[in-house]
């Protein structure tokens, strides 16, 4: 395959109920993580990716995520007249000029693989990733997506991110067996979507970045609704091991899981560590919070 990947789709359409009350008016994918949200820092890896059309599969009631995107004229004005040449470039710089953004309506909740599918008309049948905005991947070099798309072996073949988790957890995840690792890689034999412990074939799971070949929207259109009466990528993935390759990759990096509050809280106090200006402020604070009353 070659890299670097032209086309990456954001699926973002869910309701992110464990973010109620806020999520009633904020999309979760909007949650700040200091100054930046969630999809920008998905944005951002994509286009380290080499990126140059992203594809937001949306719902009718989620007008934040294409608000930011959007031009700001008022705003900008404001911070020109302002002088505050700084603040008009982070405002100005969300995407890259070179970038377009796609907007495509997922009308009914069906599950990931169908938000997947309803990207086909933007993809066609070119390799491109996915990448899920809950799931932010931190490192110093080059971004999750980028690695894969790097390594990925041919056009045909798809690459999925995977990092151990507890076998307590198995149930959250797609769960891959794989064979033994060459370096980061290893080749997928089998995968299933949120399998119990107990009959889990490891605790190899499946996180929010994919490279996957055209061919997927084919099998996604044969899909038929697996675990929660929806279709589920996972079950594509599987249909693709029998005609070709897909390889697990164990990427370079630190995954935060901002699907829920835990993870987005610790994010949030790494990213705080990483800035020179808020470090003491942040380790000063956490002393402070736990110290007994």
């Amino acid at each position: 395959m070659n890299a670097p990947l032209r086309k990456v789709v954001f699926p973002v359409a869910g309701l992110g109920t464990r973010f109620l009350p806020a999520s009633k008016v904020v999309a979760k994918e909007m949650l700040p993580v200091l100054d930046k949200p969630l999809i920008q820092y998905a944005v951002d890896e994509a286009v380290d990716a080499g990126a140059d059309t992203l594809v937001f599969i949306t719902s009718r009631y989620k007008h934040s995520i294409a608000d930011y995107f959007d031009t700001a004229y008022e705003l900008e004005q404001k911070l020109e007249r302002s002088g505050k040449k700084e603040l008009l470039a982070a405002v100005r710089n969300v995407v890259p000029k070179h970038v377009r953004c796609v907007y495509v309506t997922q009308s009914e909740a069906l599950g990931l693989g169908h938000a997947v599918l309803c990207a086909k008309p933007v993809i066609g049948d070119e390799p491109f990733g996915v990448i899920l905005p809950d799931d932010l991947i931190w490192n110093r070099g080059a971004g999750a997506l980028r690695q894969m798309a790097q390594f990925a072996p041919s056009r045909d073949a798809g690459v999925i991110a995977v990092e151990e988790v507890p076998h307590d957890e198995t149930h959250k995840y797609g769960i891959v067996d794989a064979e033994k690792a060459d370096g980061r890689a290893a080749r997928v034999r089998h995968v299933v979507e949120k399998p119990k412990p107990e009959v889990a074939p490891s605790n190899l799971a499946i996180v929010g970045r994919y490279v996957l070949p055209g061919k997927i929207f084919e099998l996604l259109e044969k899909t038929t609704p697996g675990a929660g009466g929806e279709i589920q990528l996972t079950d594509a993935i599987a249909a693709l091991l029998r005609d070709g390759d897909v390889h697990a990759y164990r990427f370079d990096g630190t995954r935060f899981d901002c699907g829920g509050k835990a993870g987005l809280v610790r994010a949030t106090l790494h990213f705080a560590m990483q800035d020179p200006a808020l470090a003491d402020i942040a380790r000063a604070a956490v002393a402070e919070a736990v110290q007994p009353n």
